[in-house]
């Protein structure tokens, strides 16, 4: 079914009413967008069908009497239809970061980038001490997973000692596809709350379905070298020799 222009603005501020006041009933988003219950039940359909919206049984509410009958369903904005929005900030950030790039250059840039990741060594030692039985790559994938990435550990192959920081969602991604400083930063912020080298696998800005960082564990120290080999014999030990 084709739509007209007015109707994908209308749909659009649907939508949005969900985004901003959160779930609700085709009856109060009439009554909030002063449109007609049919009218907003159209689009809902449509934002159904796309898989932008899901209808569901309200939440009972503190002090909310029930009324007769079944109580009518509301519907919410799935992730999904939180991306169309997501995708509009994308393009502001893009232009933002073009303008940074033309204005101030590579420099600007990479400041930026670092300023943004600056959460990563800002949270790691708090995180870090509120619970110890956490690894270093755990303490990361919570820090990640509070800042909007969904982050977990999985421990590498036999054959290579260490853990994976797995990032199943970057809120920067579409932005980041343009600029990888911004994934070269969070890399190097990375590697300095661990105080090692770590390597980025994959990334999803670069099309892969998840962010992954290699976290080998630290080389053991050396052993300190025998130093009594070099040692000068003694008198006794000398005229043994000669003799």
């Amino acid at each position: 079914m084709e739509f007209e222009a007015s109707d994908l603005t209308t749909r659009e501020r649907v939508a949005r009413s969900l985004l901003v006041d959160g779930p609700s009933t085709a009856a109060s988003l009439a009554e909030r967008l002063d449109l007609t219950p049919a009218a907003v039940r159209r689009h809902l359909d449509q934002l159904l069908d796309d898989g932008a919206v899901v209808a569901r049984e309200p939440r009972s509410r503190a002090g909310a009497q029930r009324g007769r009958g079944r109580p009518a369903k509301e519907f919410a904005l799935t992730e999904r239809g939180r991306e169309g929005f997501d995708q509009q900030y994308d393009d502001l950030a893009v232009q933002a970061l073009r303008f940074l790039a033309e204005t101030g250059g590579e420099r600007s840039l990479r400041e930026f980038a670092e300023r943004r990741v600056a959460f990563i060594e800002e949270r790691f030692p708090l995180v870090q001490e509120s619970d110890p039985s956490l690894s270093p790559a755990q303490v990361l994938a919570r820090v990640f997973t509070d800042e909007g990435y969904v982050a977990s550990v999985k421990a590498l192959p036999d054959a290579v000692a260490g853990e994976q920081l797995c990032q199943q969602h970057c809120p920067v991604s579409h932005v980041a596809h343009e600029f990888p400083q911004l994934c070269e930063a969070e890399t190097a912020a990375i590697s300095r709350v661990l105080d090692r080298h770590v390597q980025r696998l994959a990334t999803i800005a670069h099309g892969d379905g998840v962010c992954t960082t290699c976290i080998p564990v630290p080389r053991a120290s050396a052993q300190p070298a025998d130093t009594t080999k070099h040692l000068k014999p003694s008198n006794d030990e000398r005229k043994k020799v000669v003799s």
